[in-house]
């Protein structure tokens, strides 16, 4: 395993950030695994040298961050060894979702009681909150890392000038700036390569993009190239994300498809690691959130750590591109 710092910081991370959206309550999502599904692929993750966990306090309403903080208690994971991530924002019941200081102070509570830990490593505003003014929620971000509750803050999934206002925010007022930016960028979607990536590589923070293989579209891509040739799973049924990203594939996107599948048969690996050594090799991109739901699939993906695609390869994959609508958003009401 390879490790880099986050950000303009000294936490550092493993490459790949195992992604705890698959862990929790079939109740919550019928693909979601129960806690001991889960522990297998989280310890296997541990054991290949993923030290960097991403969760959220909406992931099956809290029953994810839960199962994270028993893997730490059950395997006797140091605290000092071990990043974990979690989230804020996004609606749990109603009246309680938000950036506001009411909000975030409730719920960084309540996450540290279901993660059974005193600090949180990176916490992360899931989406923007258009309803509580940004320096309202800067100001409490900070207050939570002078209290010692929050380490490192991070930010996902909003538009560049949003971010930029954040972080300007802090700086003038000298208060703790975001060294995260985890938004959704993969082959067959780039629109954050205009705006927010080249931002985040400036002012020197880490990106760590989610969907890294669009909700697992490109790691089973000769699958996708023909959309009724895709297999139904439980995922791909009920997945939100999955059903957009498929309901806004163009034919450039089956063109890059066609590519990925080509070259990972060439070089006889799976589609997936195609994706991610293409994703790890973009300016600023520190480590992709990947998520599994078998303990396989993390060894494969850890695998992809190795590959270095050729100018050539790169250049394939990236010239059937074309712009597409925002995706991944969506506003607080």
């Amino acid at each position: 395993m390879k490790y880099v710092n986050l950000g303009n910081s000294g936490l550092k991370v493993s490459q790949l950030c195992l992604g705890c959206m698959s862990f929790g309550s079939s109740k919550w999502m019928p693909w979601v695994l129960n806690e001991e599904e889960s522990m297998i692929i989280l310890k296997k993750a541990w054991d290949l040298g993923i030290n960097f966990f991403d969760t959220a306090n909406v992931y099956s309403n809290g029953e994810s961050e839960r199962i994270l903080g028993n893997f730490i208690k059950k395997f006797n994971i140091s605290r000092e060894e071990i990043v974990v991530a979690t989230k804020v924002c996004a609606p749990l019941k109603p009246n309680t979702f938000g950036l506001s200081r009411k909000h975030i102070m409730h719920a960084v509570e309540d996450s540290l009681q279901r993660l059974g830990l005193d600090y949180i490593d990176l916490y992360i505003i899931h989406r923007w909150d258009e309803n509580t003014p940004i320096e309202e929620t800067m100001e409490t971000l900070h207050d939570l890392v002078k209290s010692g509750k929050v380490r490192y803050i991070g930010a996902s999934t909003m538009f560049a000038w949003q971010f930029a206002k954040a972080q300007h925010y802090a700086e003038k007022k000298g208060l703790t700036k975001f060294i995260s930016m985890q938004n959704l960028h993969n082959l067959i979607y780039r629109e954050e390569e205009r705006e927010m990536n080249p931002l985040c590589v400036d002012q020197h923070v880490s990106l760590t993009p989610w969907g890294p293989l669009s909700n697992g579209m490109l790691a089973r891509a000769h699958e996708f190239v023909n959309a009724e040739q895709a297999i139904d799973s439980k995922r791909a049924t009920s997945d939100y994300f999955q059903n957009i990203f498929k309901e806004n594939l163009t034919e450039g996107d089956k063109e890059t498809l066609r590519r990925v599948s080509e070259i990972a048969k060439k070089r006889n690996v799976p589609p997936a690691q195609i994706a991610l050594a293409w994703l790890l090799s973009k300016p600023g991109v520190a480590c992709p959130i990947v998520g599994a739901t078998k303990a396989v699939n993390i060894e494969l993906n850890v695998q992809a750590l190795e590959i270095q695609l050729t100018d050539e390869e790169k250049k394939s994959l990236e010239e059937a591109y074309s712009a597409k609508a925002i995706q991944g958003m969506f506003k607080l009401t």
